[in-house]
């Protein structure tokens, strides 16, 4: 991944492990000084929108100030960056991973706001998932609450909690971290009983505890 992307006017992070692969690309010595001598300034001058506090938080740690960070998820993101983009604007750069949903790239689309996806990490299954569900329904039996937090995790992990709740999985409240969860879960059949209006801890843990009536 190059660092030195003048061409670009501003820089659109949706996923913390698209941060992370910036990171790492700031790894090596020769290209850490240079971002801290000039290239990360040179970045800076550029918009950085971003969907959600962790988000933001790893975009600050390398220097970085985020916008967008409120919007709380990627529709609500895309109609904030069109009221501050244009179609005459420079391309936005999108590093992204393999299994990015097409929420906010269609509606730049529709917008005609330019931007350039980049693929930055593959998503794929834990090793030891399965194992460690099967330990702790062992230990813990079957939770009264499951939190997704990607759809990614609804596709690697549904199929292994509807093995191992059995009969018991229609009395398990199923939460999503936002809408684009949701209705990964809501296409899989699942009954969402709640969504974090925002991706916090704090809306999610609210949302929760509402279903399970606490």
């Amino acid at each position: 991944m190059q660092l030195n992307i003048p061409t670009l006017v501003s820089f659109l992070r949706h996923s913390p492990r698209a941060i992370e692969a910036v990171k790492l690309c700031l790894g090596d010595d020769g290209k850490k000084e240079a971002w801290k001598n000039s290239l990360g300034e040179k970045w800076n001058t550029k918009p950085v929108y971003v969907v959600g506090k962790a988000t933001a938080g790893l975009v600050g740690e390398i220097g970085l100030v985020p916008q967008g960070e409120n919007c709380g998820n990627a529709e609500k993101l895309a109609g904030y960056i069109c009221s501050r983009e244009s179609s005459n604007s420079l391309p936005l750069l999108f590093p992204c991973g393999a299994l990015k949903r097409e929420t906010l790239p269609t509606i730049l689309r529709e917008k005609d706001i330019a931007f350039e996806s980049l693929t930055v990490y593959q998503t794929s299954q834990h090793p030891n998932l399965n194992e460690s569900l099967r330990n702790y329904f062992s230990q813990e039996g079957v939770p009264a609450s499951v939190t997704f937090f990607s759809p990614s995790g609804v596709k690697y992990c549904l199929k292994q909690i509807q093995k191992l709740s059995g009969d018991l999985m229609p009395h398990i409240k199923f939460a999503a971290i936002g809408p684009t969860t949701a209705e990964a879960m809501a296409t899989e059949g699942i009954v969402v009983s709640c969504t974090a209006i925002n991706p916090t801890p704090q809306h999610l843990t609210a949302g929760i505890k509402k279903s399970l009536h606490l």
